[in-house]
């Protein structure tokens, strides 16, 4: 029984075993079996490859949010959210994370100026029926008369703007209710998820809209909003209400796509949001379009420059940001956002804007005959 105890505990495969010649007794035997530390490490190797266990996989783990750096080494900029801890996973065939949101880009971007183009039909048969006293919206007549000073107050003030001021007013509200919801610890884990994008991300195409209306630093909010207003009654002015958000928002998904085919280029999957891209478009459209105006630093208000030479002076420092590498600005959808401001106020207009009458024409004969009666003719 000594003997099939050993070859159990020491042995372990059931392989036969002689005791050497002038070998130790039983009890000699049983004293060196209860000491682990002489057998265990030496033929714990042995035992386990001869009896078919094998070592357990390494895991892999998943690529960081910015490709060559670690967690301890890894500077973020200022105006991005702190997701060092974030993982972020890259295809291995990175190319073909561009195609979904190529798709969503074009996609997208016709559908807005087709809602545009429908938006404003609507816009000008309201303003036509309530020339000629006709009630273009049931609900004005059972729709509240405003009463209270403040609310008169509001009204008063609400009057008093542009309409460009008035159609910006909207997003700079939704800037500032998506700045307040990344204040919220509870909502990190989804706003990091919908409100930044990135190609190594789960979560590609919506991203690149929502992250438009993003901002996590309230100086990058502010800046961003600033330049808005100040030029929102110029570009409204010159391409109207409705052209003008589909412009805004086109050149928001526009700018991020470009942004997502450098960082595949580069490897730097590093997460951005803001609505950057799109300022530039509003901005390089306004300065195309008025080249002598003067332009002037709200800090130094005394020196003043054209919006042309503010236009080539942006355009340079981004794309040298893009050759050097810089971090701090997401140079490539500032760069995509200034050329395509440039181009659309170039030839994008005449492309696009002025040939939406046969969708136009569509929409006219469906509010007009609407659906048809019947099966068919008699």
């Amino acid at each position: 029984m000594a003997w099939r105890g050993l070859a159990q505990r020491g042995w372990g495969c059931g392989q036969a075993w002689a005791p050497p010649a002038g070998g130790r007794s039983c009890e000699e035997l049983t004293a060196a079996l209860a000491q682990p530390r002489l057998l265990g490490r030496r033929f714990n190797f042995f035992i386990q490859q001869k009896c078919g266990f094998r070592k357990a996989p390494r895991k892999v783990e998943p690529r960081r949010s910015d490709t060559g750096t670690s967690s301890e080494a890894y500077k973020r900029s200022a105006l991005i959210p702190p997701v060092e801890e974030t993982a972020f996973y890259p295809s291995p065939y990175p190319i073909r994370t561009l195609v979904k949101p190529l798709f969503f880009t074009v996609g997208f971007t016709g559908c807005a100026f087709g809602s545009a183009a429908i938006w404003q039909y609507e816009s000008l048969k309201s303003r036509v029926q309530s020339y000629f006293g006709i009630k273009a919206d049931w609900l004005d007549s059972i729709r509240p008369q405003k009463e209270g000073d403040f609310r008169k107050e509001i009204n008063k003030w609400w009057n008093n703007l542009s309409d460009g001021q008035q159609t910006v007013t909207d997003i700079i509200a939704a800037n500032v209710f998506v700045f307040c919801l990344w204040r919220v610890p509870s909502l990190q884990r989804t706003m990091i998820r919908y409100f930044t994008s990135s190609p190594a991300s789960k979560v590609l195409c919506s991203p690149m809209l929502l992250s438009t209306f993003s901002h996590f630093s309230l100086f990058h909010m502010a800046a961003n909003m600033y330049v808005l207003w100040s030029f929102s009654s110029s570009i409204v002015n010159v391409l109207g209400q409705e052209q003008f958000m589909a412009v805004y928002s086109s050149a928001g998904v526009i700018s991020n796509f470009v942004s997502y085919v450098c960082k595949v280029a580069t490897g730097r999957y590093g997460p951005s949001l803001g609505a950057s891209g799109a300022i530039m478009t509003v901005l390089a459209a306004v300065c195309t379009k008025i080249p002598e105006g003067r332009l002037a630093i709200i800090f130094l208000p005394v020196f003043t420059f054209t919006a042309g030479n503010a236009l080539k002076a942006i355009i340079a420092m981004d794309t040298a940001g893009m050759i050097l590498g810089w971090k701090f600005f997401g140079h490539a959808a500032h760069l995509e956002g200034a050329l395509f401001g440039i181009q659309y106020m170039t030839c994008g207009h005449e492309l696009i804007w002025k040939n939406r009458e046969p969708l136009v024409k569509i929409w006219h004969e469906m509010r007009t005959n609407g659906p048809k009666k019947g099966g068919g003719s008699k």
